[in-house]
């Protein structure tokens, strides 16, 4: 009889090894399939002879760029993609795309709730679509930052870090000031490079007499830099839509771009 019992035990607790067994592969199987690789980025050769340009620039080992110009003309797109790119090729020097954006905003729609985490989401709605096209998937963002390859930080939190072996892409740059520009050429640690894009006729820094856009003063400096690289785009290089080119075209010829 105790004999019985023995193996009654043994064979309950062999049941329950087995169900833990069971349970623990199946989460490791889904959390692999969901996992994003290289061989999931779609191809994007350049559409215009600046996106060219700008490939050819990046291709060539440049480590301190600037896209600037029209809207509409990739610029952050193309820049996402080559980063990515990179990130996610094997035997590469760079751990991660970190992606860093002032939380100016448009106009004045008072504190947002929540942590400073919470509040950022907001910017990050561009780079999820971004990625979205870039993997035809709409888990690719969130699935990039719970792997590691993507960070997002705003200036408000970037002082006292360091940012080693990444590439560095500073969204909107002309929504910065001179004391976020330098802060942020601060950060570019050990083998990092950084790549800035905007426009300076975007300038959302409207609200207080002191908010100026510092993107001119620093323009001014790094192209006394012999590291320094730039792609300027034009409303020739949109390609968004017709629609918005003709506009940009039309708002140009008669001076009625913001800035003008």
């Amino acid at each position: 009889m105790a004999s019985n019992r023995k193996t009654a035990l043994q064979r309950k607790e062999e049941i329950h090894d087995a169900d833990d067994q069971d349970n623990q592969p199946k989460a490791a199987t889904i959390s692999n399939a969901l996992k994003i690789k290289l061989d999931h980025l779609k191809g994007f050769p350049p559409l215009t002879d600046n996106q060219r340009i700008f490939f050819d620039m990046y291709s060539g080992g440049g480590y301190f760029m600037s896209l600037l110009g029209s809207p509409g003309t990739g610029k952050t797109f193309i820049a996402a993609y080559k980063a990515l790119e990179e990130v996610l090729a094997k035997d590469n020097p760079f751990k991660q795309l970190v992606i860093v954006r002032s939380a100016v905003q448009t106009r004045e729609v008072g504190f947002l709730p929540g942590s400073l985490e919470e509040k950022a989401e907001l910017y990050e709605m561009p780079y999820i679509e971004i990625c979205t096209t870039l993997f035809g998937r709409n888990d690719a963002y969130q699935r990039l930052k719970e792997q590691g390859y993507v960070r997002f930080i705003t200036t408000t939190a970037i002082r006292g870090i360091s940012i080693d072996d990444a590439v560095i892409l500073v969204d909107e740059v002309q929504n910065m000031t001179w004391a976020e520009l330098s802060t942020v050429i601060g950060r570019v640690g050990h083998r990092s490079k950084i790549i800035l894009c905007g426009d300076k006729f975007q300038n959302d820094l409207v609200r207080h007499k002191n908010d100026q856009s510092g993107l001119g003063q620093f323009l001014e400096v790094a192209r006394t830099m012999s590291a320094y690289q730039e792609v300027v785009f034009t409303p020739e290089d949109i390609v968004r839509s017709s629609l918005v080119r003709d506009f940009i075209i039309a708002c140009d010829k008669l001076g009625l771009l913001p800035g003008q």
